[in-house]
Order: structure tokens, then C-alpha cells, then sequence
């Protein structure tokens, strides 16, 4: 098992600060090892560490990361700024991120609420909807789908 393997899974086992240790030593020795940033950012933002989260977000980014590591890395930044408050930085990755991995419908959910932080009420909830009515597998959203998608851009409407 290699040394990010087994820092990956005692992140996985709760064991944050262990892993956040094997994962600054493996990154003072390889600095430029995108997969060790992602982890770390991972690993901080896990314990609500936020803040120290983001530039090993960027970095992993910077660093480039690919794939779905980068997906989750696009997702986790932009997920942060928001928690942050950074509502624009968070609306730039987020966007970026539904450009780059359109098929990652977690990226719409982030985004939406990203645009409710900014006033952007109508847009995050016709993505919201949207979402919705794709992936429910409640059979009366499924009943209802099409409608749903249709109203989702119309809320403000009212037919006489």
C-alpha cells in the first residue's frame, strides 16, 4: 500500500489528523504532487478546516489534477468558497466545473445554492427543479416530471 493509499484511507477512517501528517510529509517531498494537495484539501475540509482547505484546493487545480479528481476538486473549492462567503469565486469554479464535467449533476445542486447566496432566487430554483425532476426516483416526481421541468423557468408566471 502505498503512502497516499493509506493516507486516503485514514481519512476515510476518521482519522483526520494521522492523515493530514503522512500527507504534509509526502508533500514536502513531492510539492508538486497534485493527488497529495487534493487529499489535503479533502482532509482539512473535512474537519471543518475550510480556510486551510483552499490552497491546497488550488494548488491540486494549479498542480493539474485530472479526471475525476479534478471533478471533486472543482466541486470541493467551489463548495468552500461558498461556506466562506466568496460567493463569486464560488460561482466561477462552480461554473467552470458544470463546463468541464456536464454529466456531474452535484455541480448544478453547489451551483444553485451558490446562486441563491447571491439573490439569484429563480435561476437556483429552476436548476434545482431540473435536477429534480431528472434524477427523482419517487415515482409521483417521475408522474409529474414534465411539468416540473416546465414550470421550473416559469415561477413567476401566473395564466389567466
Amino acid at each position: 500500500m502505498s503512502h497516499l493509499e493509506q493516507a486516503i484511507l485514514l481519512r476515510q477512517e476518521g482519522k483526520m489528523q494521522e492523515a493530514i501528517v503522512l500527507l504534509q510529509e509526502m508533500a514536502e517531498n513531492e510539492p508538486d504532487n497534485a493527488l497529495v494537495s487534493y487529499q489535503l484539501a479533502w482532509t482539512h475540509d473535512s474537519l471543518g478546516l475550510e480556510r486551510e482547505a483552499v490552497p491546497y484546493y488550488e494548488a491540486a487545480l494549479r498542480q493539474g489534477l485530472t479526471g475525476e479528481d479534478r471533478a471533486g476538486a472543482i466541486l470541493g473549492l467551489g463548495s468552500t468558497y461558498r461556506t466562506l462567503g466568496q460567493y463569486e469565486q464560488a460561482k466561477i469554479w462552480l461554473e467552470k466545473g458544470i463546463k468541464e464535467f456536464p454529466e456531474h449533476r452535484e455541480l448544478e445542486v453547489f451551483y444553485a445554492m451558490v446562486l441563491y447566496n447571491l439573490g439569484e432566487h429563480a435561476e437556483a430554483m429552476k436548476r434545482l427543479l431540473v435536477q429534480l425532476a431528472d434524477t427523482s426516483g419517487d415515482e409521483g416526481i417521475n408522474e409529474y416530471s414534465r411539468a416540473i421541468r416546465f414550470y421550473s423557468d416559469q415561477l413567476d408566471r401566473v395564466w389567466n
